[in-house]
């Protein structure tokens, strides 16, 4: 006579139903990265002090330079990775806390030679393309200014004004 538990057929497990595991959720395409610079460090002492008719000239004779040429979808895409890094604020520039508004961040890379005066200035006019077609008929800055306004309504503006640029060509 043998034992349960000395019997081979005794210990061999009955097959079942095997436990069903749902298949895993289908994750969204994770975004592109974008090609962006990082964000600048901040402005140097000499960038600070030197005033900007003093550097205007210095870079007329060949000793200061004024900025990169980048084109002025890149600029923008910029101008949003530096509010995205130091942070954004309305009203002012720079508050106390250090947060930029949009016209404060634009100051700041053009400041560090980021960007050359004349790529903000069309910057600023695809911002003011994307608002118009909107409905929006203001200054960037005064509607950046404006009581509702949170930081993904500037997100949604620098990027499609980004767009914007990139479909003209800039």
């Amino acid at each position: 006579m043998t034992t349960p538990l000395l019997d081979p057929a005794a210990r061999r497990v009955q097959p079942g139903p095997r436990p069903v595991t749902p298949p895993a959720p289908q994750l969204p395409h994770a975004p592109r990265p974008r090609l962006v610079p990082p964000p600048p460090a901040p402005p140097t002492w000499g960038q600070r002090i030197v005033p900007r008719p003093a550097q205007t000239l210095l870079a007329h004779l060949g000793m200061w330079q004024t900025g990169t040429h980048q084109p002025p979808s890149l600029h923008l895409l910029h101008t949003l990775t530096v509010l995205e890094t130091y942070g954004w604020c309305r009203t002012l520039d720079v508050d106390i806390q250090g947060r930029l508004c949009m016209r404060g961040a634009q100051s700041l890379l053009e400041k560090t030679g980021y960007v050359t005066p004349a790529a903000r200035s069309r910057a600023v006019d695809h911002m003011h393309a994307v608002l118009a077609g909107a409905g929006v008929h203001m200054q960037f800055f005064a509607w950046n200014d404006l009581p509702g306004r949170t930081f993904p309504h500037v997100t949604a503006l620098l990027t499609r004004a980004a767009h914007h640029a990139q479909q003209n060509g800039e």
